[in-house]
C-alpha cells in the first residue's frame, strides 16, 4: 500500500515538536486521533491513513492502530498512567510460581540481622544470587532479583558505626556528673569548654573525600597514593570549643601531638579570647576524652594544667568521659565536623590553607571559629619526676569523691606544705626513740639528733672517698642516688654511745637495731674516728661510762630498773640454701650496708 509523499514532510515536522511533550499512552491516542482525521479528510482508509502517520511519526503501524482503536472505543482518562490496569508483561514470580519459595531458601542460608526486628540483610550479592537460582532451574535477572528483595525487606546498607565496647559499669553515672558540672557553670556564668585532638592531616596534594562546584572538566588533580611525604609534613589540629558561646578555636600544631600542645593550645584560647569573653572568670571546665595527648593517666598534662592555672589565677576542673565513649564529646559533632565539611573535595597544600579553611567555617546556627598556627616545637618522651607528682598531689591536685582519676580540679595556689610524715621504723627493730634515752646513751636526745646531724657532711665525704678508692675513678651517676641506708648517722651515734655508755658488746647493740655486730662494730668505730677527725666534740652533758653491760639479760635488767620498757626483738630466720650452690633460695634479708 503507498503513502502520501507530500503529507508526510508536514506530519513529521508536527509530530517532532509534539512529542517531547507527551508520554507513552498519549503519544499512541495523538497519533491514533491524526489517522482518524486524515482518512476522513483525505477520502481514504483507515489503514492507508495510518501508513502514512506510521511513517510521518516513525513508529509501527501496530501503534497507530492501538491508539485509533482506542479512541474509537471512547477510552477513558487514566491520569498518571500509560498503561491500563493489569496491562504489560507479567512479573517473573508470577509466571515461575515456585520462583520465591526457592529465593527464599536461598537466602535463608545467607541472611543476617536481629531476628525480633525487620532489619536484615543478604551476604551474596545480586550476581551471586542470580547464579545460584539459575542452577536450581529459576533464571532471574539482577532487576528482578532487587525487586522481590526490597518486596521482602532487604535494601543496600552501609555499616552503621553504633555497637561500643566493654562498658564501665560507672559510664552513665560519670555522663551525669559532666551534666550536672556543665549546668552547674553554664548557670554561674563560667566558662565550660570541650577539647580534643582533631585526626592528624597530610599537606600536599593528596585526596580528599567530597566534591565541590569547579568549572566542568577542571577537576582538581592530586595523587594517586596517599604514601606519607616527609618533606611536606602534618599537621596537629587541637580544638577548644566554648558550650555556652558555640565558638570554636583550633590552634593548627606543626610539631607532635603532645599533652604540653594540647594545654599549650588551651593557653592561646584564654588568651585571645575566654580572658575577655569571661573577664570575672574565677574557674573553668574542661571536658575532655579519656585518652590522647589530654589522657587522664598522662602526668605531662595534669603538670601543664597546674602551671597554667598558676599564670591564668583558674581554677580548672577536668572532668574525663568514660574510656571508649569519646563520640560523646561534644567537640566532634560541634566543631570537627564542620570542619571536616570546610575541608571537602579540597587538597590542603600548606599550612596557611588549613588554618584558613578552619577559620572560614560557619553553620547556620551561629558557630563561628578562630584559628591559629602553633610552630613551637613539642617533643615526645618528656617526662615528669614523681617528686614533682608528689608534691601536685599533696599541694595542688584535688581529686574528686566519685573517680577522682576522671574529675580533678587544679589549684591556681598550692595549699600549704603538709606536716612531713615520720619515717616508718623498719621491723625487727627497737625504735629509736625508746633507745635515744639519757639512761641508755648517756646524752639528751636533742644533743643526739644534733651530733648526727653535724657528722653529715664528714660521713658523705668518707664515703664518697671510699667509693673513689673501690671503683678508682669518679662516680658516673648523680651522687647521692642509691637506695637509702639501712642505718641512718642516727642509728650510727647510737651504737657509739651504746657502746661507749654501757659497754654494750656489737652483738647486743646490733641485736637492738635489727643488723648483725659486724655491722653494729663497724658503725660505732666509723662514728668514732669522723667525731676524732673532724673535731667534733661530744656533748660536755654526756656522762662519763660508769657501767658495763655484757649480756641481753643485763641490759634488759639495767632497763627495768630506768623504767625504760625494753623488747628485744626476735632474729629473723636465716633463708634456705639451695643444695647445688650453697646460696640462699630467696634474699629476704640481705646483708644490709652501713
Amino acid at each position: 500500500m503507498g503513502t502520501d509523499g507530500a503529507a508526510v514532510p508536514v506530519l513529521a515536522g508536527k509530530f517532532a515538536e509534539l512529542r517531547p511533550h507527551l508520554d507513552e499512552r498519549g503519544w499512541r491516542l495523538y497519533l491514533g486521533s491524526e489517522a482518524r482525521a486524515y482518512a476522513a479528510g483525505a477520502g481514504c482508509g483507515l489503514a492507508a491513513a495510518v501508513a502514512v502517520v506510521a511513517a510521518a511519526a516513525g513508529v509501527s503501524r501496530a501503534t497507530v492502530t492501538a491508539g485509533a482503536g482506542e479512541l474509537a472505543e471512547e477510552a477513558e482518562a487514566m491520569p498518571g498512567r500509560a498503561r491500563r490496569p493489569g496491562a504489560g508483561r507479567r512479573k517473573l514470580e508470577d509466571a515461575n510460581p515456585g520462583l520465591r519459595q526457592a529465593l527464599k531458601g536461598l537466602l535463608e542460608a545467607a541472611t543476617r540481622g536481629d531476628p525480633v526486628v525487620a532489619v536484615t540483610w543478604c551476604s551474596l550479592s545480586l550476581r551471586e544470587i542470580a547464579r545460584q537460582m539459575a542452577v536450581l532451574g529459576f533464571p532471574a535477572g539482577k532487576d528482578a532479583l532487587a525487586r522481590m528483595l526490597r518486596e521482602d525487606g532487604y535494601s543496600l546498607q552501609g555499616m552503621s558505626r553504633v555497637l561500643e565496647g566493654k562498658q564501665h559499669p560507672d559510664r552513665d553515672a560519670q555522663f551525669r556528673n559532666i551534666n550536672a558540672r556543665i549546668a552547674e557553670y553554664r548557670d554561674a556564668g563560667d566558662p565550660v569548654v570541650s577539647v580534643d585532638t582533631k585526626k592528624k592531616e597530610q599537606l600536599g596534594p593528596f585526596y580528599r573525600a567530597g566534591q565541590s562546584w569547579r568549572v566542568k572538566g577542571d577537576a582538581v588533580r592530586v595523587r594517586d597514593h596517599d604514601f606519607p611525604d616527609g618533606e611536606l609534613g602534618k599537621i596537629t589540629p587541637y580544638g577548644i570549643y566554648d558550650i555556652a558561646a558555640n565558638t570554636g578555636f583550633v590552634s593548627v600544631g606543626t610539631s607532635c601531638d603532645t599533652a604540653a600542645f594540647a594545654v599549650g593550645a588551651l593557653r592561646l584560647w584564654w588568651q585571645a579570647e575566654g580572658v575577655f569573653r569571661y573577664p570575672g572568670a574565677r574557674r573553668l571546665l574542661v571536658t575532655c576524652d579519656a585518652g590522647g595527648s589530654n589522657s587522664y593517666r598522662i602526668w605531662l598534662w595534669k603538670h601543664e594544667l597546674a602551671v597554667f592555672a598558676a599564670e591564668a589565677g583558674l581554677e580548672i576542673t577536668v572532668c574525663h568521659f568514660p574510656p571508649g565513649t569519646s563520640k560523646w564529646n561534644k567537640i566532634e559533632h560541634r566543631l570537627f565536623c564542620h570542619i571536616t565539611r570546610t575541608w571537602r573535595g579540597r587538597p590542603l597544600m600548606t599550612v596557611e590553607d588549613a588554618v584558613a579553611g578552619i577559620a572560614a567555617t560557619t553553620t547556620y546556627q551561629g558557630l563561628k571559629v578562630t584559628a591559629v598556627l602553633d610552630g613551637g616545637d613539642y617533643p615526645t618522651g618528656q617526662q615528669i619526676s614523681g617528686e614533682r607528682m608528689k608534691y601536685l598531689e599533696d599541694r595542688v591536685l584535688d581529686r574528686h569523691g566519685m573517680h577522682g582519676e576522671w574529675n580533678y580540679t587544679l589549684l591556681p595556689a598550692p595549699r600549704p606544705a603538709p606536716e612531713p610524715r615520720p619515717e616508718p621504723e623498719r621491723a625487727g627493730r627497737v625504735p629509736r626513740d625508746v633507745l635515744n634515752q639519757p639512761a641508755l646513751t648517756g646524752m639528751d636526745p636533742r644533743e643526739a639528733e644534733a651530733l648526727a646531724a653535724a657528722l653529715e657532711v664528714p660521713f658523705a665525704a668518707r664515703r664518697e672517698q671510699d667509693l673513689w678508692n673501690r671503683r678508682g675513678h669518679a662516680r658516673g651517676g648523680s651522687a647521692g642516688a642509691g637506695a637509702p641506708r639501712r642505718t641512718d648517722l642516727l642509728d650510727h651515734v647510737l651504737m657509739l654511745r651504746l657502746r661507749d655508755h654501757l659497754h654494750l658488746p656489737g652483738a647486743v647493740a646490733g641485736a637492738l637495731l635489727g643488723t648483725s655486730q659486724a655491722t653494729a662494730s663497724r658503725a660505732a668505730r666509723l662514728t668514732a674516728e669522723l667525731l676524732t677527725s673532724s673535731g667534733i666534740p661530744l656533748p660536755a652533758t654526756a656522762r662519763p661510762p660508769g657501767i658495763e653491760l655484757r649480756t641481753t639479760a643485763d641490759l634488759l635488767e639495767y632497763a627495768t630498773a630506768a623504767g625504760i620498757t625494753l623488747t628485744i626483738p626476735e632474729k629473723p630466720p636465716k633463708p634456705a640454701k639451695c643444695p647445688a650452690c650453697k646460696h640462699p633460695e630467696t634474699m629476704t634479708h640481705p646483708r644490709p650496708p652501713i
